[in-house]
């Protein structure tokens, strides 16, 4: 019997490559993985922040109408309203109460507003200005 020679040059190729898109994709994939849960992580801490900011503001509220109840006078701005700003972090719940007669009230405005600031990091960008 004649022994035939296996050539395993194209096989090595094949697996090689293989091997190389394999490892790309699982970087890929740690990478998006860890991008997620950052993204998550910042979506978490701005609900918690949010719903502690309604849990404050429901406190104030509560608070408004046990001192009406107890005869306690709100002194309105010059617009009329009573405003309360609650903040949190980088969080702040704008309230503003009317003030119905002297012992009830009803909510005009009840805004949640998140300070911004520019991300600078990016460098220097078309502004979208001709010079």
């Amino acid at each position: 019997m004649k022994d035939v020679p296996v050539k395993l040059g194209p096989l090595a190729l094949l697996l090689t490559v293989i091997c190389i898109c394999m490892t790309t994709l699982a970087i890929l994939t740690f990478t998006t993985a860890q991008a997620d849960l950052s993204l998550a992580n910042k979506y978490a801490d701005t609900v918690t922040q949010r719903y502690q900011l309604e849990k404050e503001g429901q406190t104030f509220l509560a608070q408004t109408t046990e001192d009406l109840a107890r005869g306690i006078l709100l002194m309105p701005e010059a617009d009329g309203l009573v405003h309360e700003d609650l903040e949190l972090g980088n969080t702040t719940l704008h309230i503003a109460l009317r003030m119905k007669g002297s012992s009830s009230f009803t909510v005009d405005t009840w805004k949640m507003e998140r300070k911004w600031e520019e991300d600078t990091k990016l460098g220097n960008l078309w502004d979208g200005t001709w010079r």
